[in-house]
């Protein structure tokens, strides 16, 4: 589907694993011009590489976007090179471990850090230039906002101020005419989740056991799912859709899985 982002100048954070590669690549696919922001070169690199090799066009910026400085730089460099911005994927973080119990304060505003400040430092620094190309922003969050998990409060808060930052920005960007979505996962399939599942005793039965849970195809979302989404609301196909928190995930949230 030609989405109409040909040469378009879009930002994604994390760009370069997970989901983050594979929003990077549906973007590229469609013609934008991917500006891939990470902490690890030579993994934005590879991630850069198999876009070319498809066909794409993908830019490394390298940058540890916990350290607010390093978000300013990464911003700047991007309207450096292009002079432009026309989109924003906020997609950056992970789900660490630090929960009420196993966790203090220097962890949980770390993760703070890690999971939902660069969120807004990116976008409040792209935002001159989104305003100029009337872009529109992605918020990637997940399910934990709504359903908890057990063992991870900094990554939950986060993506619950994920959530509030994406229908408050949605509010105050309104008079710039620039639109603001989330889209929520709840299990996804990628090589982190992977490596995790690895760790556990029975690693086989127990993703078993997950996918069993999730309603549609009984079967995890892939990150080509997710970065379909995202590129629908980067396009002008949703011109009118701003404010939403859409659940790409198979009915895992809002289902009632007891009576399937």
């Amino acid at each position: 589907m030609n989405l109409g982002l040909k040469e378009k100048v879009i930002i994604v954070s994390g760009g370069a694993k997970g989901i983050g590669e594979g929003i990077s690549g549906v973007l590229a696919t469609e013609g934008a011009y991917v500006a891939i922001v990470g902490r690890n070169e030579a993994d934005n690199l590879k991630a850069i590489e198999k876009i070319q090799a498809a066909g794409g066009q993908a830019w490394s910026f390298v940058a540890e976007l916990s350290d607010p400085n390093e978000c300013t730089k990464a911003v700047f460099e991007v309207v450096e090179k292009f002079g432009r911005i026309d989109g924003l994927v906020n997609n950056a973080g992970v789900n660490d471990g630090v929960g009420l119990e196993n966790g203090n304060y220097e962890k949980f505003v770390q993760s703070l850090h890690s999971n939902l400040i660069h969120y807004y430092l990116l976008a409040h620094h792209a935002l001159p230039y989104l305003k100029e190309s009337k872009g529109a922003i992605v918020n990637i969050g997940s399910k934990t906002a709504e359903t908890g998990q057990g063992g991870t409060s900094a990554y939950a808060a986060s993506n619950g101020g994920r959530n509030a930052l994406t229908r408050e920005w949605a509010v105050e960007l309104l008079q710039y005419g620039i639109r603001v979505n989330s889209v929520i996962v709840a299990e996804c399939y990628t090589p982190l989740y992977d490596r995790w599942i690895k760790t556990l005793p029975n690693p086989e039965d127990t993703l078993a056991k997950i996918t069993d849970k999730i309603p549609f195809g009984k079967r995890m979302t892939t990150s080509d799912e997710i970065a379909n989404m995202v590129a629908f609301l980067m396009s002008k196909r949703s011109s009118h859709t701003t404010g939403q928190i859409i659940y790409v995930d198979g009915g895992y949230t809002h289902l009632d899985r007891a009576l399937l």
